[in-house]
């Protein structure tokens, strides 16, 4: 099995009530649940927005990053698959995709040195 990343992008959830958000919040237990279940979850974090951008040869910091939301990166997941098209299977069940959201799966490089 390789591993991939799931980068989960948008899905404002904002406009919604508490009880619609907590729903929401079930789907994605849920998924992580599923995947649990199946040895495909590896590891994975949701982010707060806001930060630091670091850039150019400078390094000059600023505050970060202000994407609109629907460009935010909001978290990521590693899981297992045997190659990019089971992977793209297992991002169908993202719950944010009625929120507008996306995913960008990437598949995770193996360095033999390390």
């Amino acid at each position: 099995m390789e591993k991939y990343m799931f980068i989960f992008i948008g899905g404002d959830a904002s406009h919604l009530s508490p009880e619609q958000q907590q729903a929401g919040m079930e789907k994605w237990f849920a998924w992580v649940k599923k995947l649990q279940s199946q040895g495909r979850y590896d590891s994975g974090e949701a982010l707060l927005p806001g930060g630091k951008k670091i850039s150019g040869i400078k390094k000059t910091v600023t505050d970060g990053p202000f994407a609109e939301s629907k460009e935010i990166v909001g978290g990521y997941f590693v899981i297992k698959a045997k190659d990019l098209a089971e992977a793209t299977e297992l991002a169908k069940d993202y719950p944010d995709f009625e929120l507008g959201g996306t995913i960008e799966i990437r598949e995770v490089i193996k360095f033999d040195n390390m």
